[in-house]
């Protein structure tokens, strides 16, 4: 299942398959692209009729307009259905999460020069927020507390989520509770591409959303791509990834299993340990096809690693670490002798674990940090979820007088240069008139030397 590569004897191969990493979910065809722009237009066009539609069609057959909103009186059952011991989860999870993101609340700020300017920056939450949560063999408790509680600490005024129904036109209990538990206002039983455009449009019962937040598969990442400019979006999100520097001091067994925790996830996930001891790479492989047997996800996991699972031997701790900013990963775990020593040579990875008890699940459900991280070589530019992606920024500008008289010179050469007229204008009206003034009458007394000031 997994391929091993030699980083200097198969160099070409190797760049190929960290090419294909980058490339791997835009490689599914324009049928799916052309399918996903027209449910948009759809929903645009059409507001609930379009979503019913849809989810009819993808979901529940029996679905009707009054499914659309979960009510307040299922979200109090499904706190009744969910085991206790899960709830207490729930919470102490969500508690992380909130202590994490708490120190990163930004606050506004100002200066004042003695000139009279005053320059700043206010900062304001987003007013409305929708998160998507997938449905599916496996309910994504975690996503609905790591898309949420870093908007709820923000500020957000609104936050709303929506997620799709089963068959039968329930959702997940597990769901609802973490979603209630987190500080969503609103839960839309919608799935899909449907799902994404009914928030950036606005129904006639989904409100229009500032920005969509939440993982899904192709089609729901295809959505997110289509509406965004309508709409802000958390970022260009991929399969899950996962990759591993170990040296000797690291555990086959526990890094084979962090592994397959990651190919688990969709048979476009990648999960690739770099190692410097040519013996590791071969305990691992055989951990990895030893615990493979016992897990349920075979099918998904075979796909995954066949594709995009691979062992890379490094001649050395420093290759290993070239290689690892190369593939920018999602989550990057050095499970090696002296981590922190590492940790200050890794500039591209969503997050990075450090030691071989820093399991990556643990930041998948329960650390603190969102899990939502970019993806497919996205970390050379994105970072992850957090408080500032819920927050606006708006600059402040306060000139007096005298700090316009100053600046004023520079301000109409640069207005000049780009031909700006209208610019330069603006400026000179405020000491006496515009440019035609000055040449048929001459300056202003009032324009002139500091005295005036």
């Amino acid at each position: 299942m997994l391929k091993i590569f030699d980083a200097n004897r198969d160099r070409e191969l190797l760049n190929d398959f960290i090419s294909n990493l980058s490339i791997r979910t835009f490689n599914q065809g324009n049928d799916v692209a052309e399918t996903v722009a027209s449910i948009i237009e759809n929903v645009k066009e059409n507001g609930d009729k379009a979503v019913i539609e849809y989810t009819r069609k993808f979901d529940c057959p029996l679905y009707t307009e009054e499914d659309m909103q979960v009510k307040e009186e299922e979200i109090s059952k499904a706190y009744d259905m969910i085991d206790r011991e899960l709830l207490g989860v729930i919470r102490r999870a969500k508690s992380n999460i909130e202590k994490f993101h708490v120190s990163q609340v930004e606050k506004s700020w100002f200066s004042a020069g003695e000139d009279g300017t005053i320059l700043g920056q206010m900062i304001n939450p987003i007013e409305v927020v929708g998160v998507y949560v997938p449905g599916g063999t496996a309910p994504l408790i975690s996503s609905v507390l790591m898309n949420i509680v870093p908007a709820k600490v923000a500020g957000v005024r609104k936050i709303i989520m929506a997620t799709p129904p089963d068959k039968n036109g329930k959702v997940n209990p597990a769901i609802l509770v973490a979603a209630r538990e987190a500080g969503a206002d609103e839960i839309y039983r919608i799935g899909g591409a449907q799902a994404i455009a009914a928030m950036a449009f606005g129904t006639g019962t989904v409100p229009k959303v500032d920005k969509i937040a939440g993982p899904g598969n192709i089609y729901v990442s295809t959505a997110k791509r289509l509406v965004y400019g309508y709409c802000d979006i958390d970022m260009f999100a991929g399969p899950s990834e996962i990759t591993v520097i170990a040296d000797e001091t690291a555990k086959p067994e526990f890094v084979a299993a962090d592994l397959l925790s990651q190919a688990e996830h969709d048979a476009l996930a990648s999960a690739i340990l770099i190692t410097v001891v040519p013996e590791m790479a071969e305990k691992v492989k055989k951990e990895v096809e030893r615990q493979y047997l016992q897990l349920e996800r075979k099918d998904i996991i075979k796909r995954a690693l066949d594709e995009y699972g691979a062992i890379i031997i490094a001649e050395n701790i420093e290759q290993a670490v070239f290689l690892a900013n190369r593939i920018a990963p999602e989550h990057l775990e050095l499970c090696v002798k002296e981590p922190f020593g590492l940790l200050g040579y890794i500039k591209n990875a969503g997050a990075v674990f450090l030691g071989n008890y820093s399991s990556e699940p643990a930041g998948d459900y329960y650390a603190g940090p969102s899990h939502v991280l970019p993806t497919t070589g996205t970390a050379r530019f994105f970072s992850p979820l957090n408080v500032s992606d819920f927050l606006k920024k708006t600059s402040v500008i306060s000139y007096s007088r005298q700090a316009l008289h100053r600046d004023k010179d520079d301000i109409i050469r640069f207005a000049e240069a780009e031909k700006l007229s209208a610019h330069a204008n603006a400026i000179r009206v405020r000491f006496g008139g515009s440019k035609d003034r000055e040449e048929k009458f001459g300056k202003d007394k009032d324009s002139g030397g500091d005295e005036n000031i």
